[in-house]
């Protein structure tokens, strides 16, 4: 023990060499706090970047596929245009006439349904793809393996989902040498 004199008073100091291990400790301590909470921080700032991206994609789709429903409902209203514009046997100018208009009329919703991201699914000259068609006859010929060669039903993207299906005719290979 030391005695430290002073004016009037004695000041007894215990053990002056613990005293400042005691207050590096405490700076050490409140460094690794510090360091702590400053990782949980980042950790919690880049988990609510990534929430805000991951939200932000799935609005987007969201948006994207909200009229998804509707459009697959008009899809057989398109059937019927197609249907109906394929026989085109009017001498008529008069029919000719309404011909043309109910072909304007198809334009306008297939061009509108377009803007909302419909596509055709293209199967001309194509192999067959059982993520995109439904294969309804097969038919054995001379054509190679699994080529469609005749289209029943058109099929249609949304975006890049798939909400309706080609049925389609494909092509079995055949020798033409069997004896």
């Amino acid at each position: 023990m030391v005695i430290i004199k002073k004016d009037k008073s004695d000041v007894k100091v215990d053990d002056v060499s613990t005293e400042p291990v005691k207050v590096e400790e405490q700076i050490d301590s409140k460094d690794l706090e510090i360091a702590e909470l400053t990782n949980t921080l980042k950790r919690l700032q880049a988990e609510f970047e990534n929430y805000k991206k991951r939200s932000d994609k799935e609005y987007t789709i969201n948006i994207k596929n909200a009229n998804a429903e509707l459009i697959t409902e008009l899809l057989s209203v398109l059937d019927s245009f197609e249907l109906g514009l394929k026989n085109n046997n009017c001498s008529n100018p008069e029919i000719a006439k309404y011909h043309r208009g109910v072909e304007l009329i198809y334009s306008q919703l297939y061009s509108l349904l377009e803007d909302y991201g419909l596509r055709i699914i293209d199967t001309k000259n194509k192999k067959f793809d059982p993520f995109k068609h439904e294969v309804l006859m097969v038919k054995e010929c001379s054509e190679p393996d699994d080529l469609i060669i005749q289209e029943f039903q058109k099929g249609y993207f949304l975006n890049d989902t798939i909400i309706r299906h080609s049925k389609v005719m494909i092509a079995k290979h055949v020798d033409e040498k069997k004896e």
